[in-house]
């Protein structure tokens, strides 16, 4: 497999190669979208196929419309011979709002309008449709729901005096409802997956999509990048935790969140996935960076938290990390080791925790599928899901402590 490594200036992002790692220039913390893989794909297969976006005509009808009352979207790419009936649902990430303000920003985005979304992008990684870059689902229908609502696909409220529509959960069924009339409902297998915000949906819907087939259809979930923890900060606060609260609150989200976890759980507690993935009936796979470097610049270590600026050089570069930030990183990984214990002992369910400085690995093609990506022992990512997946092999994958990997793709930010 040859892989063209490009630099693609993305906003204010642009990236390019470092020695084991990627440089970031220009990163703005509060844009989780950045890490995400169509939007600043490091690398891209030769020619990647590009795919159309696809209004969803009947979703108005629904209310099931983006922040700006604009119709939501996907990108569709057929699959053909074995798998012709099989159909993979990739929910883009994009992070979150949480305020008024926030919102009115992101509706003048594309994360909260299909008026500013690409018209066409690239399918690379998972959505590959080149079976020497994506062996196990090259040829399935590959779906790319767009994320234009800010809270995970799960709100439905509004906000009439800033003419802001919250209605996550609508276009997640308007989505469905239209894919299914398109060929899903005749589905002999299907896999929801999701990076970042969207592996966070993908947790969050898994047993609403398997609800959607017969008991005869293989369903399946993989989250990656998606395990967002409840953890504390470096100033001993939770800005995570306050930052989802501003969502659930805002965007009504705590109607759609498992009644199992809010029958004892605050509603805000339910959004993180430590609470609701020990309760999900469907197969789930959770693929995760055990140092997320989104969750060490947004959630660990923000400028918030860290008003002198201490963290600042390890947040963007984990080489210029002192020894107790390390040591504290090692409690991060740890406390997310401790949250998949009891996910771990279930057979139908999988696990790739990487020790690398990364975020959103299934999409990019460098990360998912390439002569050098990240391995635990000899496995890549794509080959670890596919095991999993077809039931080829038991994948529970949990990599020594960093820095013992030498195949991470790690971020560097500048």
């Amino acid at each position: 497999m040859k892989i063209l490594w490009v630099g693609i200036v993305v906003g204010l992002l642009c990236l390019r190669e470092v020695v084991n790692g990627y440089e970031l220039v220009g990163f703005n913390a509060t844009e989780l979208s950045h890490f995400e893989a169509h939007g600043a794909s490091l690398a891209v297969a030769n020619d990647p196929l590009m795919v159309g976006l696809t209004l969803i005509q009947s979703a108005a009808a629904k209310g099931a419309v983006c922040l700006d009352g604009t119709l939501p979207g996907y990108h569709l790419h057929r699959g053909s011979g074995s798998g012709a009936n099989s159909w993979l649902i990739q929910l883009e990430g994009g992070g979150w709002c949480n305020n008024v303000r926030s919102c009115v920003y992101r509706k003048k985005t594309r994360r909260g309008s299909s008026t500013y979304m690409e018209k066409e992008i690239p399918f690379t990684g998972i959505l590959s449709s080149n079976p020497e870059d994506n062996p196990d689902f090259f040829n399935w229908n590959r779906v790319k729901l767009r994320y234009c609502d800010g809270a995970s696909f799960l709100g439905d409220t509004q906000d009439k005096d800033a003419q802001l529509e919250f209605r996550g959960q609508r276009i997640w069924s308007a989505a469905m409802e239209d894919l299914m009339s398109k060929g899903m409902s005749l589905a002999g297998q299907a896999l929801l997956s999701g990076c970042s915000a969207g592996g966070l949906a993908s947790i969050l819907h898994c047993d609403e999509f398997r609800d959607l087939f017969p008991k005869t259809t293989k369903v399946k979930c993989l989250s990656d990048g998606g395990l967002f923890l409840d953890v504390i900060d470096v100033s001993g606060g939770r800005t995570l935790r306050n930052f989802y609260n501003g969502v659930v609150d805002l965007q009504g989200v705590k109607q759609n969140l498992p009644r199992m976890c809010t029958d004892h759980l605050d509603p805000t507690l339910c959004f993180f996935p430590q609470n609701l993935i020990a309760s999900i009936k469907t197969p789930l796979f959770l693929l995760n960076a055990a140092y997320d470097s989104w969750q060490i610049q947004a959630s660990l270590a923000p400028p918030t938290a860290d008003p002198q600026g201490y963290w600042h050089e390890c947040t963007l570069n984990h080489g210029k990390c002192t020894l107790s930030q390390i040591q504290f990183l090692q409690g991060f990984r740890i406390q997310m080791l401790n949250v998949i214990k009891d996910f771990s002992k279930s057979n139908q369910n999988g696990l790739f925790i990487n020790s690398c400085f990364s975020h959103c690995q299934s999409e990019r093609q460098d990360t998912w599928f390439a002569d050098d990506s990240p391995l635990i022992g000899s496995q890549p990512i794509a080959i670890a899901v596919g095991n999993w997946y077809f039931g080829r092999a038991a994948v529970k994958a949990i990599d020594c402590a960093y820095p013992c990997d030498k195949t991470c793709h790690n971020l560097i930010f500048k």
